[in-house]
Formats: structure tokens, C-alpha cells, sequence
């Protein structure tokens, strides 16, 4: 791997931070941002390159040697920007969800469009395999979507595994790590445990995320190098699929009240004209082409790399 300059690992942590922001929103994938700025298949690669031989070079002493093929310069960089980041956004988004909805949805979903467009022109030929391919990633992600909640799970080890499935997701361009914490019913315990700071229930969910970046890294690394444009085909549908969480505009169908706090737990996708209230159409499209182009922005600024 070439030398890289501090700038280099300055826009390395900027980009981490936009992964981190779009984790810490429900139907949006950290994965997507990193597969579109160009350093998807580095992390990939650099989670996956962790075992037991790497492990034993740190208690030898040998922490040069470690540093090295850890690629630990890139992860530092991107794992301070995704921390920072998801940890800061997850109050703003909460916030922006509960008050403008319509607006940051505009804006994910023109990043996702966008993203669509990127990785489908990664693939070479559109044969009749790849949109096979294609329409299995479109129903798994639809699927996704449409599952309905689980309740509220304070129970450690149900934490644990939570932890693990979601940092999966995390990784995959097109499903979101938090909307799984939702669909799993432990996004309520870890959004309180990051602010009331319980070191117990943090160190829980670090376990449970380690354990299972670990082990999917290593499947995920083996679909690259085998497999990688069909695999890249899966992705896309997967994309396309998670446009259904995240279309702006839908008709409320169902809530549930939990203490002071009303819940959505079932909804459905309207047209901007049917919808019920303002729609705020103009700004939401002006959003949607300020998320579209952040796309362009980052794909220039990893094909310069």
C-alpha cells in the first residue's frame, strides 16, 4: 500500500464522519458512503486481514510490525471520524426525524440515488446473471423494510447479538446498521446508553460489534475476491430496495403510544400529492440534488486517489 500524507488521512476521517452520520440515520448504510468515496474494499480487506497471527505480534511486543499490517494509520483515521460522527449525529438526526422528516429523507434519498447510479456502472456487463443478481438484492432490501419492529429488549446478551447483526449491516452499502437496532427493538438501549454514558451496556454492544465485524468481514473479503461483481450486483439491489425506508412522503396507518412517546409502526409511501400536509416539495427536491451531488463530490475526490 502507497505512502500516504496527512492530508490523506484528514480526508480519510471526513469521510469516516460522513459514514458515521449516515449510520446514526434509520434506513440510511455507512457501507454506502465508504463503497462511494472509494475506500470500501481498503476496510474490507483491512478488517478481514485480522486474526490470530496479527493478534500475536502485539503481545510480542512487536508493535511496529503490528501497526503495519493492521493498516492502523487507516484505521484510526476512520474509526475517530465514524465514532465522532455517529455519536454526535445520532441526537441531531433523532431530532430532525421528529421535527423535519420530509427534509432529511429528501436528502438521503437523493444520496441513494445517486449511490444506485455509482455502484451499478462498477459492474462492466449487465447480463442476463447480474440482474438476477440485482432483483435478489431489490427483495431482500424491500423485505427489510417492511418487517415490523420488535419490543424493547433490555437483556444483555439479546444486546450482545444485537450488536453483532447490526455492525454487519453497518458495513453493506444499502442496509443500515440502526434501522436494524429498530427492527431488533435495542436502538431505544443503546441511544439511552450513549446518553446517560453506561459504560456496562457501551462495552456490551463494543463486544457484540467486534465479534461480528470480525467474523462477517472475513465472508465479506472471500465475496470480493471471489465473486465481486456479482456481489456488487447484490449490493445495488440492495439500494434500490432501501428506497422504500427511506421515500419522504408516506400516510401514517398506525402508532403505539409508550409512556409519553408516540411510535410509528406502520406506514406507507404516498405521492408528494397525496400527501397529507405540506409537502414541502420544493425544498425537499432541492435537498435530494444536494444529497445527489455529494455523491459526485466524493467519487471525485476518491478518483483522484
Amino acid at each position: 500500500m502507497k505512502a500516504r500524507k496527512l492530508i490523506d488521512y484528514v480526508l480519510i476521517t471526513l469521510k469516516g464522519m460522513a459514514m458515521g452520520a449516515a449510520d446514526a440515520v434509520p434506513g440510511v448504510s455507512g457501507g454506502t458512503i465508504a463503497l462511494v468515496s472509494g475506500i470500501y474494499e481498503e476496510l474490507v480487506q483491512t478488517i478481514g486481514n485480522i486474526n490470530l497471527g496479527l493478534i500475536k505480534l502485539l503481545f510480542q511486543g512487536k508493535f511496529k510490525e503490528f501497526w503495519s499490517k493492521a493498516n492502523g494509520n487507516f484505521v484510526l483515521a476512520l474509526g475517530a471520524g465514524v465514532l465522532i460522527s455517529y455519536v454526535s449525529f445520532m441526537k441531531l438526526a433523532k431530532y430532525l426525524l421528529e421535527y423535519h422528516p420530509i427534509l432529511i429523507w429528501s436528502f438521503f434519498l437523493g444520496l441513494i440515488v445517486a449511490s444506485i447510479w455509482y455502484l451499478g456502472k462498477q459492474i462492466p456487463k449487465w447480463d442476463l446473471a447480474m440482474i438476477v443478481f440485482l432483483i435478489l438484492g431489490i427483495g431482500l432490501g424491500y423485505y427489510l423494510t417492511t418487517l415490523p419492529s420488535a419490543e424493547v429488549n433490555d437483556n444483555q446478551a439479546y444486546f450482545f447479538v444485537c450488536a453483532a447483526i447490526a455492525i454487519c449491516a453497518m458495513i453493506l452499502p444499502g442496509i443500515s446498521g440502526t434501522f436494524i437496532l429498530i427492527l431488533l427493538g435495542a436502538y431505544s438501549t443503546l441511544s439511552t446508553a450513549i446518553a446517560d454514558v453506561d459504560v456496562k451496556k457501551l462495552l456490551v454492544f463494543v463486544s457484540g460489534a467486534v465479534i461480528g465485524l470480525l467474523s462477517f468481514s472475513k465472508v465479506l473479503k472471500w465475496l470480493l475476491r471471489k465473486y465481486k461483481f456479482q456481489t456488487f450486483a447484490v449490493l445495488t439491489g440492495l439500494i434500490v430496495g432501501s428506497i422504500n425506508q427511506v421515500w419522504p412522503w408516506k400516510k401514517v396507518l398506525e402508532t403505539k403510544t409508550f409512556g409519553d412517546k408516540t411510535v410509528v409502526v406502520d406506514d406507507v409511501n404516498v405521492w408528494p400529492s397525496a400527501f397529507e400536509g405540506d409537502s414541502q416539495l420544493l425544498p425537499a427536491i432541492i435537498l435530494a440534488i444536494v444529497g445527489f451531488s455529494l455523491i459526485f463530490i466524493l467519487e471525485r475526490t476518491a478518483s483522484k486517489k
